[in-house]
């Protein structure tokens, strides 16, 4: 899958975008018609430590679904929304498998 690393106001390091290359890559399994999938690294300019946020949006055929999570890491923030991007395509297989 074809996954485009956007980071806002910083540069992100290889060893991230790959990280969330070979964790994206496992959403294959669970919906294999994925096109393409955008993530957004942000850092909120809180003084919280949870300030890290990473923003997933993934576009299947005539759908897209996006998923947003605030974490201490970058890696535990893609690793929260892959989870819940996850249950999301699980759900949209079952929803297809229902009407065809």
């Amino acid at each position: 899958m074809k996954v485009n690393v956007h980071a806002v106001n910083f540069t992100v390091d290889r060893k991230l975008v790959g990280f969330t290359q070979t964790r994206l890559d496992k959403l294959e399994k669970f919906y294999d018609r994925v096109v393409n999938s955008d993530v957004f690294f942000k850092v909120d300019n809180t003084s919280g430590k949870e300030n890290k946020i990473a923003e997933i949006k993934i576009n299947v055929p005539g759908d897209e679904f996006m998923v947003k999570k605030q974490c201490k890491t970058f890696e535990e923030a893609v690793e929260l929304a892959a989870e819940s991007m996850e249950r999301l395509l699980v759900k949209r297989k079952q929803k297809i498998r229902a009407f065809s």
